[in-house]
């Protein structure tokens, strides 16, 4: 990366640029010429997918890593696959977003006080990025956390890996993390103080067909989690 970043708009203009993980460069691309039978007619992305929504947001949701034929076919964070579908649905159903699906950049979604990142930012193999991956992407995360800083007063951290990857993250940037480190869990809620006003962190179970197909996680569920997270947040009474 080069100089320090100041703005999301400078930070996503670097970020898709990246090519320091030559096994997920490798894939993402690999992805992106072979498609999927039913998306064979489109042009994929194939890139670094960039976080999505405003530069002042209140509240930040943390996954894992983009779907290989979701985002990495887009270019935008949880669309055009089964768990955006859940995840913006929950989103409009709370007030935080104008719309309840996300197929394509230019759908018209807008996201209120709400941005969507991850720890990784190509799309991995099996859905799972390496321990050395995960930290060579980690100085995105840095960046666009010292850039929300000001607004950011909520975190909802969408599954275990992501949770693993941002406390040390947090702690870092200043907010105190306990020793030893809140564990993850559905429903998971930890005040770190910080600065002018603590950051409130919650565990959310990750939107993956997994979960949400088995039941492990339900729309009800994840609107509560998103509902107590906005409120902190002041972006829903």
């Amino acid at each position: 990366m080069g100089a320090a970043l100041t703005d999301i708009a400078g930070l996503d203009a670097q970020l898709i640029e990246c090519r320091a993980c030559p096994r997920l460069v490798e894939w993402r691309e690999t992805v992106a010429r072979e498609k999927r039978a039913s998306f064979r007619d489109e042009t994929y992305w194939g890139r670094p997918v960039p976080g999505f929504g405003p530069p002042d947001a209140s509240l930040l949701i943390v996954g894992l890593a983009p779907a290989a034929h979701g985002a990495n076919r887009t270019g935008r964070m949880f669309t055009g696959d089964r768990s955006g579908d859940f995840l913006y649905a929950a989103l409009h159903a709370v007030g935080l977003a104008s719309q309840p699906t996300a197929t394509h950049i230019g759908d018209g979604l807008e996201l209120f006080g709400v941005r969507i990142t991850s720890p990784v930012h190509c799309a991995p193999p099996a859905n799972k990025p390496t321990p050395g991956e995960r930290d060579t992407c980690r100085h995105w995360l840095d960046a666009e956390l010292r850039i929300l800083r000001p607004h950011l007063r909520s975190v909802i951290v969408l599954g275990g890996f992501g949770w693993q990857s941002l406390l040390p993250v947090l702690d870092d940037a200043g907010w105190a993390v306990p020793r030893p480190r809140p564990k993850f869990g559905h429903g998971a809620h930890v005040e770190l103080p910080g600065g002018d006003r603590p950051l409130h962190l919650f565990g959310c179970y990750h939107v993956s067909q997994q979960n949400t197909f088995t039941g492990r996680l339900t729309p009800a569920m994840l609107e509560s989690v998103l509902s107590d997270a906005a409120h902190v947040a002041g972006l829903i009474g």
